[in-house]
């Protein structure tokens, strides 16, 4: 056996361990395990702890109380634990998991196009962020429409699956069966009338509903014969502010206007649209107020680690891990007396 094989043998033993000690010192598990927490060194980490908030979990008799005392109730959209998490510790009342994610989530054309399947994955992400709002699974195309039977079982699945605590479907008097069906299994329904996204075929596009006395009456009759059917409370979209409010008035339970006017009991809006996450000249509906522009922020933030990372200022020295002096040059002197082959690396004998 050769000197060289000899260090190479001695210097990867010394080598592995000083890795060993490197991965779990002997004091790790004498360490308290908050300390242990605190030298967490992964490149992942959980997003964050539950909502530090002394606010009530919202459930529906609070809903019920905040349209008796004509106090808004304030309602947004995510679609996954970052969006659910900061929706839930800026306050909101409400968050829908959408099928909107199928275009603003997933770069689906539109909402037909999403599955149940890919909302029971949305809908757990949003479940696990959110600990105080009061959380609705939207249902889309093609899991609800067949028969009351089959609206069940995908709506038993949104909240044993999805963790949500109640379900939204769209339609009117043709879904009455259906609403009635699945809140007798106890599952609260939020209805969705005027512009139903969904039918927007059958609508001829995506075009105001209530703009005429015939067309209000039936939004109207729509959203009585869903309260009575069993819904909590009912989306009004695209429908004239004077309609809605008027709607509003006739009604018993909350109602959450998108594109439908201050009148209603409150406003739900999509998260992507309000916050500014798109790129500029994306069509946005009349009804969006664009609170944000995370797009933007978000553009310059990557565009400057780049350029960090071209220029190597990043990452700089106090974004690395210490190694001390003495245990550097003996890794050093391990490296100088091994040879490249022993690592893996190409042969340099030159064996033929």
């Amino acid at each position: 056996m050769s000197r060289t094989t000899i260090l190479s043998s001695r210097a990867l033993t010394s080598l592995s361990s000083l890795s060993s000690a490197v991965c779990r010192p002997a004091s790790f598990a004498a360490r308290p395990v908050l300390s242990q927490l605190q030298c967490r060194n992964s490149s992942h980490s959980p997003m964050g702890a539950a909502v530090a908030s002394h606010r009530k979990k919202v459930t529906i008799n609070t809903l019920r109380s905040m349209r008796k005392k004509g106090e808004p109730i304030a309602m947004i959209t995510a679609h996954d634990f970052p969006s659910g998490h900061v929706a839930d510790h800026a306050g909101m009342d409400m968050v829908l998991v959408g099928d909107s994610l199928a275009m603003v989530a997933l770069g689906m054309e539109d909402t037909s196009e999403i599955v149940l399947e890919d909302m029971l994955l949305h809908c757990k992400s949003v479940a696990r962020a959110t600990k105080t709002a009061f959380t609705i699974g939207d249902l889309p195309m093609g899991c609800y429409e067949i028969s009351p039977e089959q609206a069940l079982a995908s709506a038993i699945r949104v909240i044993k699956e999805g963790r949500m605590q109640a379900i939204k479907l769209e339609g009117g008097l043709e879904m009455v069966p259906t609403i009635q069906k699945i809140t007798a299994a106890g599952i609260p329904v939020l209805g969705h009338i005027g512009l139903t996204p969904q039918r927007q075929n059958a609508l001829g596009g995506f075009r105001v509903q209530g703009k005429t006395a015939a067309s209000a009456v039936k939004v109207l009759h729509d959203a009585l014969a869903i309260q009575k059917a069993g819904c909590f409370a009912v989306v009004v979209e695209a429908v004239p502010a004077e309609v809605a409010a008027l709607i509003t008035e006739r009604l018993d339970i909350p109602t959450i206007g998108i594109g439908a006017g201050s009148g209603c009991s409150g406003q739900v809006l999509v998260q992507v649209d309000m916050a500014g996450n798109f790129p500029p000249g994306r069509f946005l509906p009349k009804f969006v107020k664009q609170y944000g522009d995370v797009w933007g922020e978000t553009k310059r933030a990557i565009e400057s680690y780049r350029d960090e990372v071209k220029s190597r200022a990043y990452p700089a020295q106090e974004h690395t891990y210490p190694i001390s002096k003495d245990e550097l040059e003996q890794f050093e002197r391990v490296l100088a007396n091994t040879s490249k082959s022993s690592f893996g690396g190409p042969e340099e004998s030159g064996q033929k």
